[in-house]
């Protein structure tokens, strides 16, 4: 039995619990067996990626000393780990038994951490409160809505005194300073513990969603504020609206309040003066007007016939023409309906409810033609006509409310449809996600409006954990594609400032493969881990200059002095660069031999003959290096085989401005030769090469394209940008410009074409 269904087992915010009753000590404990059981997971769980996260740093250190740092840091974990586990859920489970008692916590218990407050620390504890601050803040604001709930039932527990997010022993900031108490424990490196952190923020806080329902639905099955709304309520729209997880321009701008007015005289003159009194369908009435009730019920007995027809099958585009008769047929079938209900066939509904059934039969005509919608999703969303028609019967608002459940529903459907391909849903999870919120409409949707807000936070819900994943796979796309980009910079430096440097000299194949290949890759390295401004690079870059300088012929004993005095500084770097590049003793020694016959050749000194041959005829030094032409882009996309047959549009034309104008989280829908078609997100905008990288809806990389690729894509019709704005207000934009021509207005008493 649901104990929350028994009034007495209900406690509202004015009748405050006993902190020393048995009932406090049984709900608090309850709330502790939650929380440990979760935390305990999920703590495991991070740790359980720390070996793999240190040691890809370890292959990645700059130098031995940074990677022994790593490697030590995997060692102390692993023999710690258990008890920084025990410390951290010990004091998780002491907080929430504290709760009851709070005259024990002002004594330097763990409750009181709060905020992280920055004072003058030394480095190391400031990088370490930053990474903290910033996870708490993060989290805390996704988090409102479900800590709020969890706060106020707390509260009661707790004998009405407050417990705020920085009280509560499941908030972000509590967890994240237990968490960091707990490291106290480590005598690992500040680097070490900053990756701890990372992980944890990914695989504890990212997750407390998931605790915080879990808490409030055990809450209330007890019986404690059963009724809450999870929004904050503070007296205005734009506070409450946030809070809900709507954006504040949103909570605070509906449609204007004339609208309907508006839609109203446009469906009046559509029908002409003889619908003025109310006649919608037919010149001449028979029988009563059919009320809300009879309408209702006829659309009930519609809707369980589409029901009872079994699940939507996987759909197919094909459908979309036999909708959209369906669509048109509805209103002759409703009156059709009425009639076996009542035993005499209305010829006309009133007024308001006809032009209620034909907005909505445009809302879906619109639908059905929206081609920011795949065709496959078109027809899943069509299939809602009759609930969404019930609910504009039940709640005339919905057209009037951007807020309105069933609309922010159909609106976040569309959304989430707008960036669905095959191609990217390939495990049918959003696909299938879709389909049963439109099956449990079609199959539950009697009169219960509260039925739409319900599937919009399961939907949102969803949304959010496939948001947290393509994030996730988004930032590595984008950090691998960064990485090549300077890569390939690198490349291109080095390779410039040696040909640079040789210009027109003739050097030896051997002074000549020594700079090309292992000296471009010193030269790369350098650039990417120093920076071109530092002193490694221009020291490098010396090299080249004294290299070049030593194959300048000596014919006068001062320039052979000379010559003498630079071998030293050049073995010694030389040295230094091959061994930057990974290259084997016997290998740099062997190189120096040659090296070491070719300046004795210079200097005038007696050679055997196979010496000099060696020199002139190392056909390992003579080969065109790696190091200096173009990077391949191992991660290339069958998209990327098109660039050579794009013909470039003019820098002056409207896609060349679109393209300027394209911001990041932008969706676009590409068609090319022999591909099936794609959507995906502009994701990024490379700063150093100025390409546009897209991914699909899992985060996954689907293309990238120069400015003028793009703009050639744009004006072949091969792509095309998908609109920004909700379903609804561009329904509702696009019914009222139709119902304002005349010459395409459909006759008098038929649904809207």
């Amino acid at each position: 039995m649901n104990e929350a269904s028994d009034p007495s087992r209900v406690v509202n915010l004015s009748q405050r619990l006993d902190p020393a009753s048995e009932r406090v000590g049984e709900l608090l404990g309850a709330v502790r067996n939650i929380a440990s059981k979760r935390l305990q997971q999920w703590v495991g769980n991070a740790f359980e990626h720390v070996d793999d996260a240190l040691f890809d740093l370890a292959e990645k250190a700059e130098n031995n000393a940074a990677q022994m740092h790593y490697f030590d840091g995997m060692r102390e974990v692993r023999k710690r780990r258990p008890a920084v586990e025990r410390s951290f859920l010990g004091t998780i489970s002491r907080n929430v038994g504290e709760l009851a008692h709070p005259q024990q916590q002002s004594s330097g218990s763990s409750m009181s951490f709060g905020t992280v407050e920055l004072t003058l620390v030394a480095d190391n504890e400031l990088e370490e409160s930053l990474a903290i601050t910033s996870m708490i803040g993060k989290n805390e604001s996704r988090l409102s809505r479900d800590l709020f709930a969890v706060n106020q039932r707390l509260s009661v527990i707790c004998g009405g005194r407050k417990v705020e997010d920085a009280s509560n022993p499941v908030a972000p900031a509590i967890l994240a300073q237990a968490f960091r108490q707990a490291l106290h424990e480590l005598s690992a490196d500040m680097r070490v513990k900053l990756i701890i952190y990372k992980l944890f923020d990914r695989y504890v806080l990212s997750s407390l969603e998931e605790l915080y329902q879990e808490i409030n639905t055990e809450l209330v099955r007890a019986g404690v504020l059963p009724q809450l709304r999870h929004e904050v309520l503070r007296g205005d729209a734009k506070a409450a609206g946030a809070v809900a997880g709507q954006a504040p321009d949103e909570a605070a701008s509906d449609i204007p309040s004339d609208l309907l007015q508006t839609l109203h005289a446009l469906f009046s003159a559509r029908r002409g003066p003889a619908a003025g009194g109310g006649v919608g369908m037919h010149a001449l009435p028979s029988g009563p007007l059919p009320s809300a009730n009879e309408l209702l019920g006829a659309l009930s007995v519609l809707q369980s016939q589409i029901a009872s027809a079994g699940p939507l099958p996987y759909a197919q585009p094909d459908d979309a023409a036999a909708l959209s008769r369906e669509v048109l047929q509805l209103k002759g079938q409703l009156l059709t309906q009425i009639g076996a209900l009542r035993g005499e066939k209305p010829s006309h509904v009133a007024t308001i409810d006809e032009d209620t059934i034909d907005l909505v039969g445009m809302l879906f005509e619109f639908i059905l033609e929206d081609r920011n919608l795949p065709a496959a999703m078109q027809v899943m969303l069509a299939r809602l006509q009759i609930p969404y028609l019930k609910a504009a019967i039940l709640d005339r608002k919905l057209f009037a409310h951007r807020q309105h459940p069933a609309r922010r529903l159909l609106d976040c459907l569309a959304e989430q449809a707008k960036s669905w391909s095959e191609e990217s849903d390939r495990d049918r999870r959003l696909h299938d996600k879709v389909k049963s919120i439109v099956d449990q409409l079609l199959h539950d949707f009697d009169d219960d409006m509260g039925v739409f807000e319900r599937l919009l936070v399961d939907l949102q819900q969803f949304q959010d954990v496939n948001k947290r994943r393509s994030e996730l796979a988004e930032q590595r796309v984008a950090e691998s594609t960064r990485g090549r980009e300077k890569l390939e910079q690198a490349r291109r430096r080095a390779a410039r400032e040696i040909l640079d440097r040789i210009g027109e000299h003739k050097l030896p194949p051997l002074v000549h493969g020594v700079l090309a290949r292992a000296w471009a890759n010193h030269l790369v390295l350098t650039l990417l881990r120093q920076g071109e401004t530092s002193p490694e690079f221009k020291s490098a870059l010396r090299f080249v200059d004294d290299f070049i300088a030593s194959t300048k012929p000596v014919a006068t004993p001062e320039n052979r002095q000379v010559l003498r005095q630079m071998l030293p500084g050049i073995e010694r770097a030389l040295r230094q660069g091959l061994a930057n590049v990974a290259f084997q003793e016997q290998d740099i020694e062997r190189l120096l031999g040659q090296l070491h016959t070719y300046y004795r050749q210079q200097l005038g000194e007696t050679l055997e003959a196979t010496e000099v041959v060696a020199v002139d005829e190392d056909p390992a030094m003579l080969a065109i290096p790696d190091s200096i032409q173009p990077v391949i882009d191992h991660d290339a996309t069958p998209q990327d085989s098109v660039e050579e047959d794009i013909v470039e549009a003019p820098l002056d034309s409207p896609e060349w401005h679109q393209v300027q104008a394209l911001q990041p989280g932008t969706w676009l829908e590409f068609c090319l030769p022999d591909e099936p078609m794609t959507r995906a997100k502009l994701s990024w905008i490379s700063p150093m090469s100025g390409r546009y990288l897209f991914v699909n809806r899992r985060g996954l990389k689907v293309a990238d394209y120069s400015p003028q690729e793009l703009t050639a894509l744009l004006a072949n019709g091969q792509a095309r940008m998908l609109a920004a704005n909700a379903l609804f207000d561009r329904a509702m934009s696009a019914i009222v410009d139709k119902l304002s021509q005349p010459e395409t207005a459909p006759s008098a008493g038929t649904p809207a074409e």
